[in-house]
């Protein structure tokens, strides 16, 4: 039977961490509690999910949003005005983000635009000079995330991505409960994620609106025209700008999954799935399952439904010694080994602000590999999205290099490790 620890007792033990647990709660504390000892101007790239990024990092201390951008200039005045009130101050909008790494008093660049945009903004900022806090998946294809990680080395750059569980207290105490052997050796996560989705329909060419900046918007993918069902969201369901639901939510599993089980590359991935509900102009699956093998007899799967909400838990770890099945804010429930309940703990709903914290504690004390979801550890989590995107694309098992997830002996899957882009485009380390 499990040993139920005492929450005071976890609490007190958690300043000392294992190197793969990554934080402890302490040091949690420490980076968000640290003093804002200087100004950090951000500008914000993106505002769908970005109006999110705009308040949340206006609300902490001696922060200041200078910039709100995004290509449809519709979405700049609500924003910029929703600040004003919120801060007393109007930020400056903008529709082109290269403006914002011009300006030599920014610090960061928040780059919430779609996937196709974050590696390519993110090596620009870091080039220009600037921090960078990216959304979730951190890259397109697998390429991008390792220009990503080299453009931060060379510029030693602060880059975090929203995978912002990994700032949240009942995580990270789940988490290292896991890594102090809780249920034993782990040998198998699972994750599930579910949502009932509409069709997309079948769009056509259409005129581009006004208040759309098509051009900037493309960037670096290599032009497509315009059609009535991409923008502002359907896009994600694109292989030319969109991951699928595997990266657009399982990313968030997958990198809770890999975290508990402290792996890095797997050695097999496999995939199955398809559309399977709409008949549309969707190309990612609706219906997906991935499955990844690790060295040492271990494995992560993912399943995807994008067309009920009935779905599977959030998260569930096995080990030789129990079960673990933790929800979406990090909330957990211990079970022995004869599947009886011995523990139950609950944590407050999820909250960003600890993870805009850490990363402007890393800019003010100049330590920017200290950041909860500093992208190398983002780049490994969202490789397995394309991992698993890739075999599902090419209908095969995909053999890896586990020092680096690399294909083994297939140039066709290997020709997805990158992309092609837009002439004058092409991101450079």
């Amino acid at each position: 039977m499990l040993n139920p620890h005492n929450r005071r007792q976890f609490l007190s033990n958690a300043a000392v961490t294992t190197a793969a647990a990554g934080v402890s709660l302490s040091a949690l504390r420490t980076r968000a509690d640290s003093s804002p000892n200087h100004r950090v101007v951000v500008g914000v790239m993106g505002l769908n999910r970005g109006q999110y990024l705009v308040s949340g990092f206006a609300k902490q201390p001696n922060v200041e949003v200078k910039y709100v951008c995004d290509v449809d200039s519709t979405r700049i005045g609500p924003v910029a005005k929703q600040l004003e009130t919120e801060t007393g101050k109007a930020p400056q909008g903008l529709g082109d983000f290269r403006r914002i790494l011009d300006d030599k008093e920014v610090d960061v660049l928040v780059c919430a635009a779609p996937n196709h945009w974050h590696a390519p903004a993110t090596i620009l900022a870091c080039a220009a000079g600037k921090h960078a806090y990216v959304e979730k998946p951190c890259s397109h294809n697998p390429r991008e995330g390792e220009l990503m990680v080299a453009a931060a080395r060379k510029h030693n750059r602060a880059v975090q991505v929203g995978s912002q569980r990994r700032s949240a207290e009942g995580w990270i105490e789940a988490i290292e409960r896991l890594h102090q052997g809780v249920i034993g050796r782990v040998f198998l996560a699972r994750s599930w994620f579910a949502k009932a989705r509409g069709s997309i329909g079948t769009g056509v060419p259409a005129a581009v609106p006004p208040h759309i900046d098509y051009e900037l918007w493309q960037g670096p993918a290599p032009r497509r025209p315009y059609l009535s069902n991409i923008l502002h969201y359907n896009w994600h369901w694109r292989w030319h700008w969109g991951n699928g639901e595997l990266g657009n939510n399982g990313v968030h599993g997958l990198d809770l999954c890999r975290w508990g089980m402290d792996v890095d590359y797997p050695i097999r991935v496999t995939s199955s799935g398809g559309r399977y509900h709409w008949q549309d102009d969707q190309e990612t699956p609706d219906t997906h399952t991935v499955c990844f093998e690790f060295p040492g007899n271990r494995q992560i799967t993912w399943a995807g439904l994008s067309s009920t909400r009935h779905g599977g838990r959030f998260i569930e770890f096995y080990g030789d010694s129990g079960t673990m099945e933790v929800d979406s804010s990090g909330s957990y429930v211990l079970f022995d080994k004869g599947d009886k309940k011995v523990e139950e703990r609950k944590t407050s709903p999820l909250n960003d602000a600890p993870h805009f914290a850490n990363l402007l504690a890393a800019i003010r004390n100049d330590t920017p590999l200290e950041l909860n979801t500093e992208i190398e550890k983002a780049h490994k989590s969202a490789l397995l999205c394309h991992l698993g995107n890739i075999a599902h694309r090419t209908g095969r098992t995909l053999n890896c290099n586990d020092a680096n997830g690399h294909i083994r002996d297939d140039e066709d899957a290997m020709k997805l490790w990158g992309r092609e882009y837009q002439p004058g485009w092409e991101p450079n380390v």
